[in-house]
């Protein structure tokens, strides 16, 4: 560093600190960067660079942001992956000769944001610590936002990491080597991953959380935190006050869902466009308060598997749903409370305002209200939960003592205090009322004495109080008695003994006032600090209410029914259950309700039938209600009894996996992997176009063979969907698997997909038929019902294998049974009018149909209908019969 400047110094010393960051360096009013910091924020944040002499003979790059602003630019940075250490002038400018003492006081990283204008209200923003050992993996998860610290262990498994990043989407992590490539593989390289080897004890951690119990034995646990809690004091760099609890859990406290399931069951976010609305989590939202928003998403992320607290849940949203006029005012003294959880921290950092603590004593004021409505419902968990409700009124009474109604967002500049809160901050104020009304008497006084009408007294920073006199009257002033202070371009400024005088008094109440009031506010502050766990516990119990009554508020909107649950453990029974986000979505359209039936001797259902009919609807609905009962929610049927499900996976759809360099099929093959390796009897499977992406037969005998797994091996219960109606045949050897389909009406004029499940197999997918009316010209749909006629009339042709003769044809003959394709064939004027019919004859499928139909559940309207559709098949065909 020889050869700079000493300034330069001080920041290459600073520097050194924190050489993984960009250092935003404290220069007066400005936030500057050097070298190759100014480069990057220069590049990234698209502001000016220029150069500064630092003692060599090449200038330094140089860029700055006004500290008043940095926040915007540091959230910039942070968003793109980057680190932040602000460096602040720690010492007093009016104390000090010469150069002052700089400080790093915060590294801000991805996973320490505290602005919540950067986060989001309702959303979280955690930071993880990890530790892999001995096949165990230890996980932290913090929000410093909000205090909250959850701690767990599971298995050192990809697929499990994988489960956990998907319920705290952590912004950032901090482990060991083995952790990091662990989590950066579950990530697939999104999580920014810090290094840290160094472990903590079961004595140190217990100091810090008196009165938590510590294993010494599950010491992956203990070295995960121990790395989360010393990057958070190393990055912060003070005492976070709100991180007080742990929250300890077990994974298998929840049901398992894995990235997969999540993504196709769109629970808190859509997958075509990753969109919060058309989500389960949107639809769920009628929180009032953003903590409770951001318990809402968390329930479900992990939903239950504990019975006893489900029905608690569902004992108040009972409650809750059942009285419109209480819930209604529940709901609007929920709306008057602010972010407690958010204020909380701000307060623990030192960094809330005189507003936040007003936010916060408005606040505790709604509490006894919702206490009383609480106690008054005649539930007994909402009447457990008003009890143990503490409103802190100590705490609300001494904000209302000290702070004023309408202080300013500064807490440097006065106005803070109420008056008569202290009594030597009533005497300055006094004191500088009085100099400034003696000021305003002055300037009546001397206007009297001069004759000077224009002669005014004013005031700046610079030069203080003064007598302004414009140069036309300056003739008029007496001699001796005026000192020229200031010279202006049509006036000049005068300062007299007895003005001056009175200046130093005003001055000096002024400055005393506003650093008393400082002080008081600052130990009122430090003085609700000591509340935070009290505050805390609130916030917790608010947002738990806040969730329960946004649940009965949707469920009583929706006509949503409480579940029950099965007798025998495993049987699952929904009466005209309906998917609850597709009627959302759908205002106005009726939707049609189906049943569901899984019990011990039916636990497979195969469903087959054409694309469009409904079937991932159907399947996914089944999913859905199953999760909303076991986050306590009520579910959309006209009843329904269920099994507590502990694992729940899904295939829907395809998905190209690009990044990985997986097809559609070998996804699917992925996600079926894992189901094998995890799904026990007590888990639910969900399979849709199972087998699809590769061949015709070996789609086929892949989806058999994974159907008799789930059969044989896991014994789950399973909805199986596929475009094999051939395969209805294992209806006959599997015992335990039960077919359906997809109901179609047939009729003149065209195909009706009725949407409602009924029992048997599908004997047509009408791909074709989907084709068109997915507006495909008529010369490709007509030409595709001609290739599947050709392909039909060939394989009714071909002669018993035996009879095949063994000569290959000659080369200039085509193959038997091959079809040339001619993609361009244009069809005719008549045949572009109307498609053509697939090979099978009316008359056959009819008979088809006729053979499966169940007469004796068939009512006579029913019947005269089915008879006279196939009557009008037949007129309009002219097949022989």
């Amino acid at each position: 560093m020889a050869g700079y400047t000493p300034m330069m110094q001080q920041y290459l010393a600073v520097k050194e600190e924190a050489k993984d960051a960009l250092l935003f360096f404290r220069l007066g009013d400005f936030y500057e960067m050097f070298f190759e910091d100014a480069l990057t924020a220069s590049r990234e944040l698209e502001i000016t660079l220029t150069g500064r002499d630092g003692g060599q003979e090449e200038r330094i790059p140089m860029c700055g942001v006004p500290f008043h602003s940095a926040e915007g630019y540091i959230s910039k940075l942070v968003d793109k992956g980057y680190k932040v250490a602000i460096c602040e002038q720690v010492d007093d400018p009016g104390s000090v000769k010469g150069m002052m003492r700089r400080e790093i006081v915060r590294i801000v990283t991805p996973g320490t944001v505290m602005e919540t204008k950067t986060i989001g209200e309702s959303a979280n923003n955690f930071i993880v610590g990890a530790a892999e050992q001995n096949g165990n993996f230890g996980w932290a998860a913090c929000d410093l936002t909000t205090g909250e610290l959850y701690v767990t262990s599971f298995d050192a498994s990809t697929e499990k990491a994988r489960n956990e990043l998907n319920v705290y989407r952590p912004a950032e992590a901090v482990g060991d080597e083995a952790a990091n490539r662990r989590l950066r593989e579950a990530s697939q390289g999104a999580l920014l991953c810090t290094l840290r080897e160094e472990n903590g004890s079961a004595s140190e951690l217990a100091a810090k959380f008196p009165g938590e119990a510590w294993d010494a034995q599950d010491a992956v646990r203990l070295h995960a935190l121990a790395r989360l809690l010393a990057y958070l004091g190393e990055t912060q760099k003070r005492s976070l006050g709100h991180v007080r609890a742990v929250r300890f859990y077990d994974p298998q406290q929840f049901m398992a869902l894995d990235a997969f399931t999540r993504r196709n069951l769109e629970l808190t976010e859509t997958v075509r466009d990753r969109s919060r609305k058309g989500s389960l989590l949107w639809l769920l939202d009628k929180t009032r308060t953003a903590m409770g928003a951001r318990l809402l998403k968390r329930w479900i992320d992990q939903p239950l598997l504990d019975r006893t607290a489900i029905d608690r849940r569902l004992d108040a949203v009972e409650a809750l749903n059942g009285r419109w006029m209480e819930r209604e005012e529940l709901r609007n003294e929920l709306k008057q409370v602010y972010d407690l959880e958010r204020l909380v921290g701000r307060i623990a950092y030192g960094t809330a305002n005189a507003r936040d603590l007003n936010a916060l004593r408005g606040s505790l004021l709604r509490i006894p209200a919702i206490r009383a409505l609480c106690a008054g419902l005649g539930s007994a968990p909402l009447a457990e939960m008003a009890g143990a409700m503490d409103d802190c009124a100590d705490v609300a009474s001494a904000i209302g003592t000290a702070i004023a109604d309408e202080p300013p967002v500064s807490v440097r500049e006065g106005g803070l205090i109420r008056p008569g809160f202290n009594a030597r901050l009533d005497e300055l104020r006094v004191a500088s009322t009085d100099g400034k009304a003696w000021i305003a008497e002055l300037e009546r006084q001397e206007r009297e004495a001069t004759g000077i009408k224009s002669l005014k007294v004013g005031f700046n920073k610079v030069f203080g109080y003064y007598l302004e006199v414009t140069k036309a009257n300056l003739t008029a002033l007496p001699e001796g008695r005026y000192e020229r202070k200031q010279t202006l371009a049509n006036a000049e400024r005068f300062v007299t003994p007895e003005l001056k005088e009175k200046e130093a008094l005003i001055l000096e109440a002024e400055e005393n006032m506003t650093g008393l009031e400082y002080e008081l506010f600052a130990e009122l502050r430090d003085r609700v600090a000591g509340h935070i766990p009290r505050l805390q516990q609130l916030a917790e119990q608010v947002a738990s209410l806040d969730v329960l009554q946004s649940f009965a508020e949707v469920s009583a909107e929706r006509r949503y029914v409480r579940p029950g649950w099965s007798e025998d453990g495993y049987g699952l029974s929904v009466a005209d259950g309906r998917h609850p986000v597709v009627e959302a979505v759908a205002e106005g359209v009726p939707f049609m309700a189906n049943d569901a039936s899984l019990t011990r001797d039916a636990a497979i259902l195969l469903i087959t039938g054409p694309n469009m009919a409904g079937k991932s609807t159907y399947m996914r609905q089944v999913a859905m209600i199953s999760i909303m009962a076991q986050i306590g929610c009520f579910v959309p049927a006209k009843r329904a009894e269920l099994p507590l499900v502990d694992r729940i996976f899904t295939r829907i759809g395809a998905a190209d996996d690009l990044v990985g360099g997986q097809s559609t099929f070998m996804v699917e093959m992925k996600d079926i992997q894992v189901m094998t390796e995890q799904a026990t009897e007590r888990s639910l499977v969900i399979i849709d176009e199972l087998g699809r992406g590769t061949s015709t037969d070996e789609g086929m005998a892949i989806a058999q063979a994974v159907i008799e797994y789930v059969h044989d091996v896991v014994g789950c219960k399973a909805l199986v969907s596929t475009h094999f109606h051939e395969l209805a045949h294992l209806e006959h050897s599997l015992v335990r698997l039960r077919n359906g389909c997809m109901a179609v009406k047939e009729s003149a004029d065209g195909v009706t997909f009725l949407r409602k499940l009924t029992e048997g197999a599908a004997d047509s997918s009408y791909g074709i038929y989907c084709a068109q009316l997915a507006g495909l010209p008529s010369s490709i749909v007509n030409r595709a019902y001609s290739l599947l006629e050709s392909a039909a009339a060939a394989e009714n042709a071909e002669p018993p294998r035996s009879a095949v003769r063994e000569e290959s044809p000659a080369p200039e003959e085509p193959a038997p049974g091959i079809v040339q394709l001619a993609m361009f064939e244009v069809a005719s004027s008549a045949q572009a009018d109307k498609p053509r019919k697939p090979a099978a004859t009316q008359a056959d499928k009819i008979a088809d149909k006729l053979r499966k139909l169940d007469v004796l559940r068939m009512t006579p309207l029913q019947a005269m209908e089915w008879l006279n559709d196939a009557r009008n098949l037949l007129l309009e065909s002219r097949d022989p019969i």
